[in-house]
This record gives C-alpha cells, sequence and structure tokens, in this order.
C-alpha cells in the first residue's frame, strides 16, 4: 500500500482552490492513495517525460493535475504540486 505525502506547495496550492474544488481535491487524492496500481494503467496516471525522474501526472478533473513523484523504496505517493491545467507544466 502507498502512503500519500504532500509538500508544502501542494498545500499551498489547494488552498488557491474554492471549498468545492478542495474537497474534490482530497477525494480524489485519497482514490489515488488506495487504487495507485490500478490508476497506473490508466490514462489517469502518465509519466512526464524529460524530467530525469519518477514524475507523474494524475488527472484530478478535467482542468485540475496533480504532479507527483514516485518513490519506490518507501512507496510514497509525495505530491509535489496541484494546479489548473494550464499552469501546472510551468
Amino acid at each position: 500500500m502507498y502512503k500519500l505525502e504532500l509538500t508544502q506547495t501542494a498545500v499551498k496550492n489547494i488552498q488557491e482552490f474554492n471549498n468545492a474544488e478542495q474537497q474534490l481535491i482530497s477525494k480524489k487524492l485519497l482514490y489515488l492513495e488506495e487504487n495507485f496500481d490500478a490508476l497506473k494503467s490508466s490514462k489517469k496516471i502518465t509519466e512526464l517525460k524529460g524530467t530525469g525522474y519518477n514524475h507523474y501526472r494524475f488527472v484530478i478533473a478535467r482542468r485540475i493535475r496533480a504532479i507527483f513523484e514516485l518513490q519506490n523504496d518507501k512507496l510514497i505517493l509525495l505530491i509535489l504540486k496541484i494546479g489548473r491545467r494550464k499552469d501546472i507544466y510551468e
């Protein structure tokens, strides 16, 4: 089972959303934590090319994405950044 951790940047990113979006993000991140093995073969999770790290994108909603890092030695999903699709890759 994977453990979910958020960086300070991710926590600040979540606070920029309204309450309804914050609840959706929380629900989807818990779903990611519980179902990572099933989701990694779907289109909801994609490995980011050219980063040189184990960075992945998780589609939370139509316009909301989370960028996370997979740390295999500890089985941790480290959420690096959460934001709107147009801003997340900057």
